[in-house]
C-alpha cells in the first residue's frame, strides 16, 4: 500500500525551479537542496520503518509536534541517504528529551550547535567519518546527518536565524556537527557503553555544543603531559560562568599515548577535573567573573564542570599529527545535558 504523505505539494518545471522556491520560502540553510519528491519522502519513510504521519518528538517549548513526513522531507533535502533515517529518527527523539532543554541552546545568543556522535556498528555500515579531517568536508554521511538536523531545527521547529535563533556569532557547526566515534582503536570502551548501551547496540548521543578548540601537544609521552596541555587551554575558556559538561577528542597519537599507559577514561576525566581549575581571582582579573578580588578569591578554585563525569571522554581524528580538541557545552552549571538515544532499525 502507497505511504499517504499529507505535506502540500508544490509544482515546478525542473529541479532548478525546485531549489530556487526553497530558497525564496525560506527553508534552506543557504546552501543548495535535493528537492523532496514524494518518491524521495517515501524511501526515507520506509527505511526508517516509520509511518508518515507517526510524531517522532513534541517540543515542548515550541508545542511543536515533528512528524516522520516532515522529518523525511528535510533529510531528502539535506541530501541523505535513505538508510540515514534511523540516525536522524534518534536525533530528533533526544533533541525533544527535557534533559537537553531544547529551547535554550536553540534560541540563545550563546550560539551553540547540535553535536552529534555515532556509536555502534551502523557508524561503520554508513560510513561516518571518525578519522581524518574529522570535523570538516568530505563525508557524505557526516555532512548530510548533521545538516537534516538542522533543517529540520529550522523548517519543522521555527528555529530560524535572527527569530527564535539569537545567536550573536553562530559557528560552521550549525551547519553539521556530526562524527563517528572511533571504537577500532580507542583505548577505552565505546563512549554508549557509558550510558548503559552494549558495545553492538547503535546510539547517537547529542551535545549542545560550542566549536571546537585545538590545541597541539608533540614534547609529551605521557598522558599527563598531553592533558596539561588540554587543561591549559581550556581554562580560559570557562566564560562567566561553569559550564554543564565538555566534550574532549583524542585523535590518533594522542589516543595512542593513553593506550600505551593503560589510562581508563575515567582517569582522564579525574585528571582534567583536578587539573583545569582557576581560582576565583584569576577569572575576576580577566574579567570573567563579576567582583573586586578578594583575599578568598586567590584560595577559592572554580571548576570547569562540577564533576569528573561531565566531561564526555571520546576518541575520533585522523592519526598523523598531535592535535586533539575540546568542545564547551552550553549554558552554565546544570544548564543542557548530553543525551543518548538507541538507533532502531526495522
Amino acid at each position: 500500500m502507497e505511504i499517504e504523505l499529507k505535506s502540500r505539494r508544490h509544482t515546478v518545471s525542473d529541479t532548478g525551479g525546485a531549489m530556487e522556491l526553497c530558497y525564496t520560502n525560506g527553508w534552506t540553510d543557504g546552501l543548495p537542496v535535493v528537492p523532496p519528491t514524494a518518491e524521495r519522502i517515501r524511501a526515507m519513510l520506509e527505511a526508517g520503518g516509520i509511518a508518515a504521519q507517526q510524531q517522532i518528538a513534541f517540543i515542548e517549548n515550541r508545542q511543536v509536534s515533528v512528524t516522520a513526513e516532515k522529518v523525511a522531507i528535510n533529510a531528502v533535502m539535506a541530501g541523505c541517504k535513505a538508510e540515514y533515517m534511523p540516525v536522524i529518527i534518534a536525533t530528533v527523539e533526544a533533541l525533544a528529551d527535557p534533559l537537553y532543554g531544547y529551547h535554550g541552546p536553540a534560541t540563545s545568543t550563546g550560539g551553540s550547535a547540535v553535536f552529534m556522535v555515532v556509536n555502534g556498528p551502523i557508524a561503520r555500515e554508513l560510513d561516518i567519518n571518525c578519522g581524518d579531517n574529522l570535523f570538516g568536508p568530505g563525508w557524505r554521511a557526516n555532512a548530510t546527518i548533521g545538516r537534516a538536523i538542522r533543517l529540520i531545527m529550522r523548517n519543522v521547529i521555527g528555529t530560524l536565524p535572527g527569530e527564535l535563533d539569537r545567536s550573536s556569532l553562530g559557528h560552521a557547526g550549525k551547519y553539521s556537527f556530526c562524527i563517528a566515534e572511533n571504537e577500532a582503536d580507542s583505548p577505552w570502551p565505546a563512549f554508549h557503553t557509558t550510558r548503559g548501551f552494549r558495545p553492538g547496540q547503535n546510539a547517537v548521543t547529542i551535545f549542545a555544543a560550542y566549536a571546537p578548540h585545538q590545541y597541539s601537544n608533540r614534547l609529551s609521552a605521557t598522558p599527563e603531559g598531553v592533558l596539561a596541555t588540554a587543561c591549559a587551554h581550556m581554562k580560559v575558556s570557562a566564560g562567566t560562568a561553569r559550564h554543564p559538561q565538555y566534550a574532549m577528542v583524542f585523535a590518533g597519537e594522542h589516543q595512542a599515548i593513553m593506550k600505551k599507559a593503560g589510562w581508563s577514561r575515567g582517569q582522564v576525566q579525574q585528571y582534567v577535573h583536578e587539573n583545569s581549575q582557576s581560582t576565583v581571582a584569576e577569572l575576576k582579573r580577566i574579567n570573567m567573573l563579576p567582583g573586586e578580588v578578594t583575599p578568598a578569591d586567590e584560595r577559592t578554585l572554580f571548576p570547569l564542570v562540577e564533576a569528573p563525569q561531565d566531561l564526555l571522554v571520546f576518541a575520533a581524528g585522523g592519526f598523523a599529527g598531535v592535535q586533539s580538541a575540546f568542545i564547551p557545552g552550553w549554558g552554565s552549571k546544570r544548564g543542557s545535558q548530553s543525551v543518548t538515544k538507541e538507533i532502531r532499525r526495522p
